[in-house]
């Protein structure tokens, strides 16, 4: 009896680690169960209000972000694609009604945009591929340039509103994250990076107001005001229509509001003519 032991046992053990095997992939638990945090950044296991931390303080320690998707605001959809940094920006910002282009570089703004978008300006034929400089006291350089501010922008966007859990580990892109959710996604939803640093990927902003999505964090960019003869300075105001209106600003621009953290309107342009 004793002389055949050993073979029995190499049976059994040979057939219990084929039965392990074949109930692993059957997903039974025979297996190792693999450790969901394991290369991560270990901000997953963190609360969900101190994961929204992580991600506010890793976007405010960062210089650059590329911006892109949408916001709704006063009824109008806009589309931002946008580069920025603590210094400047550029990008394009589109609604239904007009695409125009901005670039700033330090507190010298500049604008580009179609003729159509001068509206009856005498000088609207002449602005369609040029860069037009938005003078620091026209009325419509603080509303132009909130869309390149970094820090206003972030601000605004990266707010939840409610009581914050946190769900099923994601990707975004080709990254891992962790998705932290206000009051079940009504109060907005923050998607966080679970690879490097914890920057926030993806802003799913409350009541649909818009999706934004969050990349290239830290990466530097060419930031460089305009040649000299692509660009137009009328010097203290932008061109006047015909009708003796100011020169057009975008009605209701998304530019988030810092007090509610979910981009209410901030005020209006002065309307496009």
């Amino acid at each position: 009896m004793t002389a055949h032991t050993p073979a029995v046992r190499l049976r059994r053990a040979a057939f219990i680690g084929a039965l392990c095997a074949g109930l692993a992939v059957a997903g039974t638990g025979c297996a190792e169960k693999k450790d969901p945090d394991k290369g991560t950044n270990g901000v997953g296991k963190l609360t969900a209000d101190k994961i929204e931390g992580q991600a506010k303080a890793a976007a405010t320690a960062a210089n650059s972000v590329h911006l892109a998707g949408t916001l709704v605001t006063g009824g109008k959809t806009f589309t931002l694609d946008m580069k920025l940094k603590s210094d400047g920006g550029s990008g394009e910002v589109k609604s239904a009604e007009d695409t125009f282009q901005l670039l700033r570089v330090g507190e010298q703004l500049y604008l580009k945009a179609s003729a159509a978008f001068w509206g009856k300006s005498d000088s609207a034929g002449k602005l369609g591929d040029k860069y037009v400089k938005v003078p620091e006291g026209d009325p419509s350089y603080k509303q132009f340039r909130g869309f390149t501010d970094m820090h206003v922008l972030l601000d605004g966007l990266l707010g939840l509103q409610g009581t914050l859990t946190k769900g099923a580990y994601t990707t975004v892109g080709h990254t891992k994250a962790v998705p932290v959710s206000a009051d079940a996604g009504k109060g907005g939803k923050l998607s966080v990076s679970l690879e490097g640093t914890p920057y926030p990927l993806l802003m799913e902003r409350a009541g649909g107001a818009g999706r934004v999505e969050l990349s290239e964090w830290g990466k530097p960019f060419p930031l460089e005001a305009p040649a000299q003869d692509q660009t137009v300075d009328y010097g203290s105001q932008l061109p006047t229509t015909k009708d003796g209106k100011g020169g057009p600003a975008p009605t209701g621009t998304p530019v988030p509001s810092k007090s509610s953290g979910q981009g209410s309107d901030p005020g209006t342009g002065t309307g496009t003519p």
